[in-house]
C-alpha cells in the first residue's frame, strides 16, 4: 500500500479540496509514464505481444492533453497492473509501473507507485546499485514546477514505497 492514511492536500487535486492544480497533477502524470517507460523493456522482454502496460502510458499522456477521459485511464492502468499478475521479477515490476503511472489520472500519489516499482523493476534485473541509480536518474526527470513537492512525498512516503527512495 503506497498511499498514506493521511493525504497531504498539496497531492490532492483542487477539485477534491487539495491543493494540487490540474498543471501540476499532468506534470506528475507525465513524470510518472516517464519512470515506467524506461523499464517497459523489462515488461516487453518477457512479453513482447502484451500491449496493456504500454497501452496505459500512451492513456495517460492522452488524458494529460485531455484527449481521454479519467476513467478510461484509470482502466487502462488496472489492465496494465492485471499484466503484471503471473509475472515475477523485473518484468512484473515493470508492469505495475506502468499501471501506477496510469491511476495517476485518479489519485495523483500514484505517481510514486510508478517511480517506486520502476525502481524495483531496475533492482530486480541489476541489484541495489542499480535501483539507486534508477532513482537518481528518475530526479533529473522531475519537471521543476513539481520537483520539491514529489522529493518532499518521497522523503515523507519512503516507508509505504518499500524504502526505494532513501540513500
Amino acid at each position: 500500500m503506497i498511499l498514506p492514511p493521511v493525504r497531504d492536500p498539496r497531492m490532492v487535486t483542487v477539485r477534491r479540496g487539495g491543493t494540487l492544480t490540474d498543471e501540476h497533477h499532468h506534470l506528475l502524470a507525465l513524470w510518472a509514464a516517464a519512470c515506467a517507460e524506461r523499464v517497459l523493456p523489462l515488461f516487453a522482454a518477457e512479453r513482447p505481444d502484451d500491449t496493456r502496460p504500454s497501452d496505459a502510458l500512451a492513456a495517460v499522456r492522452a488524458w494529460t492533453r485531455g484527449d481521454l477521459p479519467m476513467m478510461a485511464t484509470r482502466a487502462a492502468g488496472g489492465h496494465a497492473m492485471g499484466a503484471a499478475r503471473d509475472l515475477r521479477g523485473a518484468a512484473r515490476f515493470a508492469a505495475y509501473a506502468a499501471g501506477q503511472a496510469a491511476v495517476v489520472a485518479h489519485v495523483a500519489e500514484h505517481d510514486l507507485g510508478a517511480a517506486a516499482y520502476a525502481i524495483k523493476a531496475v533492482r530486480a534485473a541489476g541489484g541495489p546499485d542499480a535501483g539507486r541509480r534508477e532513482r537518481d536518474a528518475q530526479r533529473t526527470l522531475l519537471p521543476a514546477a513539481v520537483r520539491d513537492l514529489v522529493l518532499d512525498d518521497q522523503a515523507r512516503r519512503d516507508a509505504l514505497c518499500w524504502s526505494v527512495f532513501g540513500a
